[in-house]
């Protein structure tokens, strides 16, 4: 089995689980796995240096969106600083050139407004934290809006509601990709429940 690049988009204002969860998943998955490991989980970030993460955590993204090895899942989480990335051009051309190649295109919590921006939720049913759902109304009017659900899954593109439903759906993908049996063992590592509602 080929090795998966899963890559996750870092920014300022990035709310922690909502990269972390995902991060801990995929991870944790490829910790267990017995021979190749299913996924090499990167942190991208728009620039070098350190990343400032919600409540003031440091983060060191471990490449750029210019040097980033080609994403096959590629992850945008949210948090305030998705509202200011809106607006950058550069973040938002590169989130549309990695959904091009990419196998899967995640977003968890408001991550949802920045793949909106790139075009991708045209015609598509998507979700996001419930205190977004207007915004990404606005964002996205061509788009189906799922409250009260976990995660939305689209084929390629796969949204999740706030924070910690990133868990949820980062799950649901390692077992859409390598097996319930993974997931639930994944789950089970992490002593977390497996669900969608």
């Amino acid at each position: 089995m080929a090795t998966r690049n899963v890559a996750i988009l870092m920014f300022d204002d990035v709310e922690v689980l909502d990269f972390a969860g995902p991060f801990e998943v995929f991870s944790v998955t490829s910790e267990l796995s017995k021979g190749d490991r299913p996924f090499a989980v990167s942190t991208v970030a728009e620039h070098p240096g350190a990343v400032n993460a919600r409540n003031g955590l440091s983060v060191n993204p471990d490449c750029t969106i210019s040097d980033c090895p080609p994403p096959d899942i590629l992850i945008v989480p949210g948090g305030q600083g998705t509202r200011k990335l809106i607006d950058n051009s550069a973040v938002i051309n590169w989130i549309k050139d990695c959904a091009r190649t990419a196998e899967l295109v995640l977003s968890v919590c408001t991550g949802s407004l920045l793949l909106a921006k790139a075009g991708l939720l045209e015609g598509l049913e998507a979700t996001t934290h419930h205190q977004a759902l207007d915004l990404l109304k606005k964002l996205a009017p061509n788009t189906t809006i799922i409250e009260n659900q976990r995660f939305v899954d689209n084929g390629k593109i796969i949204t999740s509601g706030g924070i910690a439903a990133g868990i949820d759906m980062s799950l649901h993908v390692v077992g859409k990709l390598l097996g319930t049996a993974q997931a639930e063992q994944t789950a089970e590592h992490m002593e977390y429940k497996i669900g969608n509602g």
